[in-house]
């Protein structure tokens, strides 16, 4: 089950939505939400659950033992506890990686078994194990009922990608939440942009990607440079639209029932800098390999040296972290790389002289390259994209087929390209604040509240219907 289905928007959302409602106390939400996220979870199939379950266990007694065990035995604790869980996470998605390496490299194994990837367990394995540092540190108690602890891995706003909510920035809420008519509102309105974004632009946007970077090499080397460079700026948009659209909808979900996740996006395309990029893109992740993975390491109070190992050893995890290829890796090391870059090679100061125009047009350049990268998980069609993109397969500039196919969608590129950036957000705090003024701009802001999501709504499941595309790219990290 995904947010962007017909099942999903008008029976799910609206059956647990009522149940929070109709019961009082919070123990009653907290189970109701528990039963609808375990549910949720299962739809794929319930050995996935066992899974959840299992990882969920090891981590509230490993946190249990934290709490109560000697200073001396705390960090051997810690230490088992993270290690089983990144195991757990290794083998269902790493060793099939590792396997067919090796049978490349030493002809054995003979046989690769065949390790379907739990949906979200990335996510949810990087909550378990914040929550578990976080117990470590003293900065969050150990929960002490299993089913709590369950409850927050599992929350099925964001248990199957993201954003990575630690435990601590829930956890009052999760004990005696409450709900206001404004939150419920600005829930709704959150839930139906996202749905919107999603399922009309997108997904849209998918379409025109899918056409131009084919998965067939024969095809794609055909495929003139402006149609690699367009089917890349389609991407570009997808995967932002797709994954911010994601997280809006369990931002809003979590207002509509009293929780309060942090925001995972704050327009990334308007970077003037690959670092200020990292900052507003998936802000989650980035800011969970910042605190548990770069500053236990020493992050930058080291030598120079040491800093761009940190680094390097950072992006290296990121880049694995979204996937078992190389190219995932080459994309996490291609960040590293610009990073290091503009800290050690060009500093703050360099980059000042530059015009924001420049330095904006820099990191799309860059940033559009990198996710040609990120979007072939076979490495010859990685290197027949790039070629490519330059002409160098004898594919030519352009050719009638990518003109015509630019021409019939430009003004929805440029809608795409509009909701990459804060000109909405922009546009209704201008209204809002010509309705406090009263008068007609008053009611007519009013009259906005109500409409819009219910209009974003019906066009969403007017684009829904029959739509073949509509799984969510980051579902398979």
């Amino acid at each position: 089950m995904v947010f962007s289905s017909m099942l999903f928007v008008f029976l799910f959302l609206p059956a647990n939505m009522l149940s929070q409602i109709f019961l009082s106390s919070p123990k009653a939400k907290n189970i109701a939400m528990l039963a609808f996220s375990l549910v949720f979870y299962s739809w794929a199939g319930p050995r996935y659950l066992l899974l959840l379950l299992g990882m969920v266990l090891i981590c509230w007694l490993g946190a249990m033992f934290i709490e109560d065990a000697p200073e001396e035995r705390r960090r051997l604790i810690l230490t088992v506890t993270v290690a089983l869980c990144l195991a757990i996470l290794g083998v269902f998605k790493y060793l099939g990686f590792l396997l067919r390496n090796f049978q490349g490299l030493f002809g054995v194994p003979k046989a690769i078994p065949n390790i379907v990837l739990p949906i979200g367990i990335s996510f949810y394995t990087f909550q378990l194990v914040s929550y578990v540092a976080d117990v470590y540190r003293g900065q969050v108690e150990a929960q002490r009922k299993y089913w709590m602890l369950l409850l927050y891995a599992s929350l099925f706003h964001q248990c199957i990608a993201g954003p990575i909510v630690r435990y601590k920035d829930v956890n009052e809420d999760i004990l005696a939440r409450e709900t206001t008519p404004e939150e419920v509102s600005a829930g709704i309105s959150r839930f139906a942009v996202g749905l919107a974004k999603k399922a009309v632009l997108a997904n849209g946007c998918a379409v025109i990607a899918d056409q131009l970077l084919v998965s067939d090499a024969q095809a794609l080397s055909a495929v003139p440079a402006m149609g690699i460079l367009l089917g890349a700026a389609a991407f570009t948009l997808q995967i932002y639209l797709d994954f911010s659209a994601y997280s809006d909808m369990a931002i809003g979900m979590g207002l509509m029932c009293g929780l309060h996740y942090r925001e995972n996006f704050n327009y990334p395309y308007m970077s003037g800098s690959i670092t200020e990029f990292w900052r507003r893109w998936h802000i989650s992740l980035s800011s969970f390999f910042r605190d548990y993975v770069y500053i236990p390491l020493g992050g930058s109070r080291c030598g120079t040296g040491r800093q761009l190992l940190n680094l390097l050893a950072v992006w290296f995890l990121t880049g694995m972290w979204h996937g078992a290829s190389w190219n995932f890796i080459l994309w996490g090391l291609f960040f590293g790389a610009l990073l290091a870059v503009e800290r050690f090679v060009l500093g703050p100061d360099a980059q000042r002289w530059l015009p924001q125009a420049v330095r904006h047009g820099g990191v799309l350049v860059l940033v559009l390259f990198s996710w040609i990268i990120f979007k072939f998980t076979d490495m010859a069609l990685l290197g027949t994209a790039l070629k490519g993109l330059f002409g160098l397969n004898h594919n030519g500039f352009s050719s009638a087929a990518v003109s015509l196919l630019f021409k019939n969608n430009v003004y929805f590129l440029v809608l795409a390209c509009a909701a990459c950036t804060p000109l909405g957000k922009t546009l209704r705090t201008m209204l809002r604040n010509l309705g406090r003024r009263g008068g007609v701009m008053y009611w007519l802001d009013a009259a906005w509240e109500i409409v819009h999501p219910a209009a974003l709504l019906v066009l969403a499941a007017m684009a829904l219907v029959g739509d073949s595309y509509n799984p969510f790219l980051y579902f398979q990290f």
